[in-house]
């Protein structure tokens, strides 16, 4: 009788080890395909410009050849360009944070008449295409005469629903029983917020401000309309088109800057990946 019980449960073990093999493999290749532009960017950042438009390409670079770094940082403003977006993305992603939690707490603890259905609104703008209201963004950015500021570039992004609906359904996962007993003691709402329920939330907070540090520091459209008329306001990736001259094309030196700018994002990613992860599986669970 056990005989014939262990002969499925060896086959169902199988079977699981199989599809496990499958998914990391099917992991791997989609891996290489993200990473592999990125490792030949980085190889041509090396190149001199003979070895970048030799037939038939090269992979690797024939020596370490650090002109291209620096042409990209005497050759434009990246230095200034990429203290512009760390201003940028640390300040949306820290109001970010803020706004996100505030309204995430609102709807999960508090009730109000019309909650579900202001939820819903919120949820709704996640259907909206941002292109498709750029215009009278620019046009409501010029009129408060924020064209070519910090704030002009920021304020669209101080506000996020993808946010707000992360950290409120990170907050209902909270158990009901602890806000009673906080308020029984005399804590209120805003002490409740800020003493007991961040404090304990740290891993979807974390998750909330890298992925708006990622999102912000990529942006390209906004900051290009905004600041159209000061170069010294653009972020890195406007300013990264500079290193492409008119009387000639900076291949290397563009790979260069590019390398350069990812470096940033980079860093904060794998520092953060395990509470980035953490905190998406604790913002996405209930119970």
């Amino acid at each position: 009788m056990s005989g014939n019980n262990t002969l499925p449960r060896a086959s169902s073990r199988k079977k699981q080890r199989t599809q496990d093999w499958l998914v990391q493999f099917i992991a791997l290749v989609c891996g290489l395909i993200i990473i592999i532009p990125v490792l030949y960017c980085l190889s041509l950042s090396f190149m001199r410009v003979s070895e970048i438009l030799s037939r038939p390409p090269k992979i690797f670079p024939g020596g370490l050849y650090l002109g291209n770094y620096e042409t990209a940082l005497t050759k434009s403003m990246i230095p200034r360009f990429l203290l512009n977006s760390m201003i940028i993305s640390l300040v949306c992603s820290i109001v970010r944070v803020l706004t996100a939690s505030l309204a995430g707490f609102g709807f999960a603890f508090l009730d109000f008449r019309g909650k579900n259905l202001l939820f819903y609104l919120v949820l709704g703008t996640m259907l909206i295409p941002g292109d498709v209201i750029l215009t009278s963004n620019y046009f409501t950015i010029s009129q408060l005469g924020l064209v070519n500021t910090y704030l002009g570039i920021m304020l669209l992004y101080f506000v996020s629903a993808n946010n707000i609906f992360m950290m409120r359904q990170h907050f209902l996962t909270v158990s009901k029983t602890l806000r009673e007993a906080a308020q029984i003691d005399g804590c209120g709402d805003l002490r409740f917020y800020g003493q007991i329920l961040l404090p304990i939330s740290s891993p979807v907070l974390v998750t909330v401000f890298i992925s708006s540090f990622i999102s912000t520091w990529n942006m390209y459209l906004w900051p290009l309309i905004v600041a159209n008329s000061s170069n010294e306001m653009r972020t890195v990736q406007v300013g990264l088109k500079t290193l492409n001259f008119a009387e000639e094309a900076s291949y290397g030196g563009t790979m260069a800057g590019a390398m350069i700018i990812l470096i940033p994002t980079l860093l904060v990613f794998l520092i953060f990946q395990r509470r980035i992860v953490g905190g998406m599986s604790t913002g996405s669970v209930k119970g």
